[in-house]
Formats: C-alpha cells, structure tokens, sequence
C-alpha cells in the first residue's frame, strides 16, 4: 500500500500491508510535503496522526479499529503532551499501547507511531 504520504520515501518499507483482515501501518514521523514538520511536540503528534490517517483511509479503516499502537518519542518528557494530543483521536476502550524512549528516530524526527488495526466486517 502507498499514498500520497509517502510516496517519495527513500526507505525500504511499505506504509501499510493489509493482511488477514488487519492493517499493519509503518511508522510514522512527523513529515509534512516531504519535510519534517518544526514546531511544538503537539503540532508534530497531529501531523504524524494524519500521516497515519492517510493510511487508514486507503484501506477503508478508522481510528475506532486500531488494536494497538506503538509510540515511539526520543525524550520522556515529551509523555504528557503527546499523551493529550493522543486522546483526541481515540475513545474507549482505548487501543492496548506503549510508549517507549529511544535515543534517536529516523529524519531526526522526535515522534514514531506505528498502529496495527482490524478491518470490520460489514
């Protein structure tokens, strides 16, 4: 699967692979029109939301069917603001989640979200 997000990426990966009904979305950073996005952790969370929303859409798939997400964040501080701009795009029961601090992401980006998600039946 590729979309417009990601249609110039350099790596070896693919956005998403739809598999058995669910949908495995790479990680995502916070670029927007081929650039990292500057700004507040808050701006760059919505933005690699969106990123990961362009995915969802092309497989027909909606925040309310992500099972699990992983969040990946280079300072542990950036928790809570990340955490806030998070609850906006989800409701219970809440995917199942972790967030973990590593020393550095691709890009130079501060924020990684990956999300698997399952396709409902109709």
């Amino acid at each position: 699967m590729k979309t417009q997000v990601g249609a110039s990426s350099p790596f070896p990966l693919s956005q998403g692979i739809l598999s058995n009904d669910f949908l495995f979305v790479s990680g995502q950073i916070h670029m927007k029109d081929g650039k990292l996005l500057e700004g507040s952790i808050e701006e760059q969370t919505h933005q690699v939301m969106k990123n990961i929303k362009v995915v969802l859409d092309a497989a027909g798939i909606g925040f309310n069917e992500i099972v699990k997400v992983t969040i990946y964040v280079t300072d542990m501080s950036l928790y809570g603001k990340v955490n806030d701009v998070y609850k906006t795009y989800f409701s219970e029961p809440f995917p199942a989640r972790e967030m973990i601090c590593v020393k550095e992401l691709p890009a130079g980006a501060r924020l990684e979200i990956s999300v698997i998600a399952t396709k409902s039946k109709d």
